[in-house]
């Protein structure tokens, strides 16, 4: 009985598996000239678009306002500052000055990490950001200080 039953199924598998196919290359077969194109008739508007960006890195990156992104360039910076590589942070408080350009404490620091480098004209840009953000901080008269410092012997 089992062998009967099991003849049966696979008769009827294989039967019903070759009109698939068979149904599938008629298809094919019919399909396939009328989605040719002849060669004359090319897209003009293919012909003038730039090609894309096939390296993502390469891809100017586009900033949009994110305060969270912003918060995060500002801790990795400061673990880079502490650590004493001072370009690697100044290059994570640029970051954070781009996604939150409001955000003062980038700017502070981003002055400190140019200093650092020795960069006086950067470290002046960021603290006169700064004092224009955040002029009724604290640190704000310290930070002139260093703004006239900076203007009259390191320029």
């Amino acid at each position: 009985m089992c062998d009967f039953f099991s003849e049966f199924c696979c008769g009827q598998y294989n039967l019903i598996m070759s009109r698939w196919l068979g149904l599938a290359f008629v298809c094919f077969i019919s399909g396939a000239p009328a989605q040719q194109k002849p060669a004359e008739q090319k897209e003009p508007a293919a012909q003038e678009q730039m090609p894309p960006e096939e390296d993502e890195a390469q891809k100017p990156k586009e900033y949009s306002f994110n305060p969270l992104q912003a918060e995060h360039e500002v801790k990795i910076g400061n673990f880079y500052f502490h650590k004493g590589k001072f370009r690697a942070a100044e290059q994570r408080f640029r970051e954070a000055t781009r996604w939150n350009p409001n955000l003062a404490e980038a700017y502070v620091r981003l002055g400190e990490a140019a200093e650092k480098e020795k960069d006086w004209s950067a470290a002046r840009e960021a603290y006169e950001k700064f004092v224009e953000l955040a002029a009724d901080d604290k640190r704000s008269p310290e930070i002139r200080k260093k703004i006239a410092k900076l203007a009259k012997g390191k320029t």
